[in-house]
C-alpha cells in the first residue's frame, strides 16, 4: 500500500485540518491527533483485532477486552470483566461481565463475549490467535454476565492471549460466514465497540476518526474525537509533531536525542519486550548444519550495533530472554568472532552447501532505523562469506508470504523479524514450537527441534509459578545450544507526545498492546 504523506498543514483542506487535529479554532482544542500506528506496536490500515499481530494501541481505544494488563505490563486486570478467577486446578477461567454497552446502545453479554471467543478460536475468521488458544476445551455462558472458559490442559500463557481477545459484538457479525469475515467491509466502515471512543470516519490512507462515546460507562470522554494519522515513515509522523498537526508518535531511538531538552515534548521510554532474531528458515537445506547458524551468531557484532545505530538503547539477547531471572548460568554469550564463523563455515563445508549464493533475507521491518541495522548486518555476514540481500516488505506482504502452508522457500530462507517475550514468557511458544508450524501457528522459522518443543511444552504446563521461571530457563538453553533463530537484542521503544497532553498514557507495549490507558481520560491543556 502506499500511504500518502500529509507533512504540512498548507497542503490539505480545511475540512481535513480540523479532522487531523489541527488548530483550526477553539472547536478543535478537544481532538487528539497522534501517528498511533507508526513503526512497531502499529499496523496501518487494520481495522480487524482478530488478524492484528499490532497496532492494539489505537484498536483498543473503541474495542475491549475482556482483561487486559495494567500500564506498566506488570498484571492482568478487568477491562469488560469486572472481575475474574482462575481455579486452583488452573483449567477453569470465569470471568464476570461488567455492565456495558456497544456503541449502538445494545448491552454487552456473555453471548457476546462467548461468540468472540469463537471466532478467536477459528482459524477460518482470518483469527492470528487461534494457535494460541489451543488450549480451551469449551466456553461457557450460564447468565448473562458470566463467561466461563475451560481448558484441556493447563496453559500459563492463556491469560496473556486472553488480553488480546477484543470483544465483538454477535447482534452485528453473527450474519456473516466466518470464512467471509476478515475481508468485510464492516471493519473500516461501521464496527462496533465499547470503548470511549466510537468510529465515525475512515479517509483511505489518510486518517481514521473516532468520537467520543458520551454513554461510556466510565463516564464521558474529555476529548471530542481522537485521531489516527497515517504516515509512510517515522521522519513523516515527526515532521507532524512538531509542526503540531498531531500530538504523538512513536519514534525510533536514533530519533530521541532531538527532542530531549525541548520543553514542548515529553519522551516515554520502555521496554519493547520483543526480542529481534535472523530466523533460519528450517526447511532451507543451507541451514540444516548448526555450525552454520553459530557462524552466523558469531559473525555479527551486536555490541558495535547497538552502541551505533541503536544509541545503546537495546541489550543483547542469546536466547528468547534477557530478563536476569529467565537467563540461565554458562550459557554461550556468542561474542563477535569472525575468525570463528570463518572457521565454523570451512568446517561445515560452506562452499558446498551454498558459497557466495544470495540469501533472501525477508523482513517487514522498513523503519530507516530497521534499514540501516540490515545494512549492517549484510556487511558483517559478507566478511565471513554469507552473502544476505535484504527484502522489506508491508506486514500484510510478509504474513502472506511465511504464513503460507506451503511456502516458496527461495522467498525467505531468513527473517529479520520481533516476536513478543514478554510480559508473559510463554509468548515465544508461537514461533518456536512444531505444533504452531503454518498453518497451525506463526512458527514462521518452521523449528522442528523435539528438546526445544519439550522445554516449551514444560514451561506451559508448569503449575507451579514459583517454579516458571526454572522451566523458561530450560528454554533458553536449549535456544542457546540449538539455535533455531540467530537471536540478536531486546530493544528499547520510545513514544513523543506534546507537552499538552493531560493523563495521556503510552506503553510501548509488544503490539501496541493493549493495556489499560483510559482513553476516556485523555485531554489537552493550553
Amino acid at each position: 500500500m502506499k500511504l500518502r504523506i500529509i507533512a504540512s498543514a498548507l497542503a490539505i483542506s480545511v475540512a481535513l485540518a480540523g479532522a487531523a487535529g489541527l488548530s483550526t479554532g477553539p472547536a478543535q482544542a478537544a481532538t487528539l491527533s497522534g501517528g498511533f500506528d507508526v513503526g512497531p506496536g502499529g499496523f496501518q490500515g487494520n481495522f480487524n483485532p482478530l488478524a492484528a499481530t499490532a497496532g492494539f494501541t489505537w484498536l483498543s481505544v473503541y474495542f475491549e477486552p475482556l482483561v487486559a494488563y495494567d500500564e506498566k505490563l506488570q498484571k492482568v486486570v478487568g477491562v469488560l470483566a469486572d472481575s475474574y478467577e482462575v481455579s486452583a486446578d488452573q483449567l477453569t477461567y470465569t470471568f464476570k461481565l461488567a455492565d456495558a454497552k456497544w456503541h449502538d446502545g445494545k448491552p454487552l453479554t456473555s453471548k457476546d463475549a462467548k461468540f468472540t471467543m469463537g471466532l478467536a478460536m477459528d482459524a477460518r475468521s482470518g483469527s492470528v490467535l487461534a494457535a494460541r488458544l489451543k488450549a480451551i476445551a469449551s466456553v461457557e455462558a450460564p447468565d448473562e454476565h458470566t463467561l466461563v472458559v475451560k481448558l484441556s490442559a493447563p496453559s500459563a500463557s492463556t491469560l496473556d492471549t486472553m488480553t488480546k481477545v477484543m470483544m465483538l459484538p454477535e447482534h452485528a457479525l453473527a450474519a456473516i460466514p466466518v470464512d467471509q469475515l476478515a475481508k468485510n467491509s464492516w471493519w473500516s466502515t461501521a464496527p462496533i465497540g465499547t470503548g470511549p471512543f466510537k468510529f465515525t470516519k475512515y479517509v483511505t490512507d489518510q486518517y481514521v476518526e473516532l468520537a467520543a462515546n458520551i454513554d461510556y460507562r466510565g463516564g464521558k470522554p474529555a476529548l471530542e474525537r481522537v485521531i489516527n494519522r497515517y504516515f509512510a515513515n517515522p521522519a513523516a509522523a515527526i515532521a507532524a509533531l512538531r509542526a503540531g498537526e498531531i500530538q504523538f508518535t512513536y519514534v525510533d531511538s536514533n530519533d530521541v536525542s532531538t527532542f530531549k531538552g525541548d520543553e514542548a515534548f515529553k519522551v516515554i521510554e520502555g521496554d519493547s519486550y520483543v526480542v529481534n532474531y535472523l530466523g533460519f528458515n528450517h526447511e532451507s537445506p543451507i541451514w540444516k548444519d548448526v555450525r552454520v547458524r553459530q557462524a552466523v551468531m558469531y559473525a555479527i557484532n551486536r555490541d558495535a550495533i547497538i552502541q551505533s545505530l541503536y544509541a545503546g538503547a537495546a541489550k543483547p539477547a542469546n536466547c528468547a530472554y534477557v530478563v536476569d531471572q529467565l537467563i540461565p548460568q554458562g550459557i554461550d554469550t556468542y561474542g563477535y568472532d569472525p575468525e570463528k564463523a570463518k572457521k565454523l563455515l570451512e568446517e561445515a563445508g560452506w562452499a558446498d552447501i551454498n558459497g557466495d549464493k544470495p540469501i533472501t533475507l525477508l523482513t517487514y521491518y522498513t523503519t530507516p532505523l530497521a534499514t540501516n541495522v540490515l545494512a549492517a548486518v549484510q556487511a558483517m555476514l559478507a566478511q565471513v562469506g554469507i552473502n544476505v540481500v535484504p527484502r522489506a516488505v508491508d506486514t500484510p506482504t510478509y504474513n502472506s508470504i511465511v504464513l503460507n502452508p506451503k511456502p516458496d522457500v527461495a522467498q525467505f530462507q531468513m527473517v529479520y523479524a520481533g516476536l513478543q517475550n514478554g510480559p508473559d514468557a510463554g509468548s515465544i511458544n508461537v514461533g518456536l514450537n512444531e505444533k504452531q508450524i503454518p498453518p497451525a501457528g506463526p512458527n514462521v522459522v518452521r523449528a522442528r527441534m523435539p528438546e526445544l518443543n519439550s522445554a516449551l511444552d514444560a514451561a506451559l504446563a508448569e503449575p507451579d509459578a514459583s517454579k516458571r521461571d526454572a522451566r523458561y530457563q530450560d528454554v533458553c538453553k536449549v535456544m542457546n545450544a540449538n539455535l533455531p533463530w540467530a537471536t540478536m537484542w531486546v530493544a528499547n521503544r520510545y513514544g513523543v507526545v506534546s507537552s499538552k497532553l493531560k493523563d495521556f498514557i503510552w506503553t510501548p507495549a509488544p503490539g501496541g498492546g493493549p493495556y489499560a490507558a483510559h482513553p476516556e481520560k485523555w485531554s489537552i491543556g493550553e
